[in-house]
């Protein structure tokens, strides 16, 4: 059954990796993974809690705008970032991806720290994007491919919520850093630091992280491929769980490509799979509206509707942080259980109706700083959740060979449609900072059409939805290369 090593491309080879992979119980082996690979929104909730509080704009002598600058410029890598690695993931690996973009990311943030003025900045925070954007696509489909699809769901969401607890971390690390026991010009440059120091014990770890064997199954390196599931099958051994023989009934056949065409890629997103591009944008776009629009804007409007000082504002974001952190990590499994659909539409659409009483609330003056944020927890337990699922539907709907390209693709799209426009926006709502009785007006709309945003996604999500939950990624999507199967025509499985 084995294929001989670098056996040419165009041969059929029957291959039993993807069966193998899915079957294997949960062991220490995964939560290496997870830990290993997860990493990354860790420290991109770091990153953008670090830079949002601006520590360093009297030390650089910067105006808002400038401040705004860096932020942008940090988002615009990240896209940047996710579109050309997620091509060069698909065609070079997800491992060799998941060391360089980590270490991308480490240089060029560390040296942010020692900024001497705005250009300096803005070109390590852009180096430092593309490297996470580069993080998004190679994790998220190492992560997919080495997990079995019993626990798909549950692990990608769960992960994907990490980034809330970088985000708490960033803000207990301001609080001390900027103020006043810590030199101005220093606590900042300490702060770019943090994200760095973790990810040099964590680059130690993705040494231990095999290439993913479905990746080197689709690229004709079918000897290797076994012989990595070969290795994390005696691991799960070693930890005491007795292994059954799969039967030959469940091998895949596929004939290997070097690389695909982006004529192919059209083809597949929208000739083949048309219901399931809606779907990712659908989704990808209103989670990032509706986050944007009420994250870059959290601390605004605490201050010009509540009060809140500008220095206290990191007390109310913390509480905020949990609810999302928690979320994903209550509510992942069931989207392994009940199902794909029905929890993408309960996250979506409750999280859209939450916002939408707190808009109601909102407007006729019933809420303080601290109901406000309550409002905002619970909605975004939900929210966080149905967010992570986003990423998760994007990165197992689409082929194997392009499954990197697809998370680029919808992420970049999210970020320029939604995430670009809805601080912008919000921000616009919330009016000038020195009028003593603002208007509520203009933002409780905003806050309706978040809220709408967020349900129509939801139904989308209900309509068009994978009910991809405990199936292996081959029957969701059947690989490009393989054999038999339409090479990547809808399966049963959904759209």
């Amino acid at each position: 059954m084995s294929a001989v090593a670098g056996e040419p491309t165009g041969a059929v080879q029957r291959s039993l990796v993807p069966a193998r992979m899915d079957r294997l119980p949960w062991s220490r082996f995964h939560w290496l993974v997870i830990v290993g690979l997860g990493v990354s929104w860790v420290l991109d909730g770091l990153e953008i809690q670090i830079v949002s509080q601006a520590g360093y704009q009297s030390s650089l002598g910067l105006t808002n705008g400038a401040v705004g600058a860096v932020g942008s410029v940090y988002l615009a890598g990240e896209v940047a970032g996710a579109l050309v690695f997620g091509r060069i993931t698909d065609r070079l690996g997800r491992r060799k991806l998941f060391m360089v973009t980590l270490g991308v990311y480490l240089v060029a943030s560390g040296l942010a720290g020692f900024s001497w003025d705005l250009w300096s900045l803005l070109v390590l925070r852009f180096i430092a994007g593309t490297g996470i954007g580069g993080e998004y696509t190679a994790i998220n489909s190492a992560i997919d491919e080495l997990i079995p699809s019993h626990y798909r769901g549950r692990v990608d969401i769960a992960v994907n919520g990490t980034y809330w607890g970088g985000a708490a971390i960033g803000a207990a690390a301001n609080l001390y850093l900027l103020s006043d026991q810590v030199p101005q010009n220093l606590g900042w440059r300490i702060g770019f630091l943090i994200g760095p120091a973790i990810g040099i014990a964590i680059i130690f770890l993705r040494r231990h992280i095999p290439e993913s064997p479905r990746w080197l199954m689709t690229h004709g390196r079918q000897a290797e491929a076994e012989q990595v599931v070969d290795d994390i099958e005696a691991r799960v051994r070693a930890d005491g769980a007795r292994l059954e023989p799969v039967p030959d009934s469940k091998a895949i056949e596929i004939i290997p490509e070097k690389s695909i065409t982006y004529r192919q890629m059209a083809k597949v997103f929208f000739g083949q799979y048309p219901r399931r591009s809606i779907l990712g944008f659908s989704m990808m776009v209103t989670q990032a509206f509706l986050y944007n629009a009420i994250f870059f804007t959290y601390a605004l409007v605490l201050q010009h509707f509540y009060g809140v000082s500008k220095a206290h504002t990191s007390y109310y974001f913390f509480p905020f942080a949990v609810g999302n952190l928690v979320g994903p990590l209550l509510l992942g499994h069931l989207f392994d259980t009940i199902g794909r659909r029905k929890m993408i539409l309960l996250t979506y659409g409750f999280s859209g109706f939450l916002l939408l009483l707190s808009a109601f609330a909102f407007h006729a003056g019933v809420l303080n700083a601290t109901t406000q944020t309550a409002f905002w927890c619970v909605t975004f337990f939900f929210a966080s959740a149905g967010a992570s699922s986003a990423y998760l539907t994007v990165s197992e709907i689409f082929p194997l060979e392009l499954r990197a390209q697809a998370i680029s693709f919808f992420f970049a799209i999210s970020q320029g449609a939604g995430g670009v426009v809805a601080p912008s926006l919000f921000g616009h709502l919330i009016g000038g900072a020195h009028n003593p009785h603002p208007d509520r007006t203009p933002l409780f709309w905003g806050y309706v059409i978040g809220a709408v945003v967020m349900m129509i996604g939801g139904a989308v999500g209900w309509f068009l939805g994978v009910n991809a939950e405990r199936q292996g990624l081959e029957d969701v999507a059947p690989p490009m290369s393989a054999r038999g199967k339409g090479g990547g025509a809808p399966s049963p499985a959904g759209a």
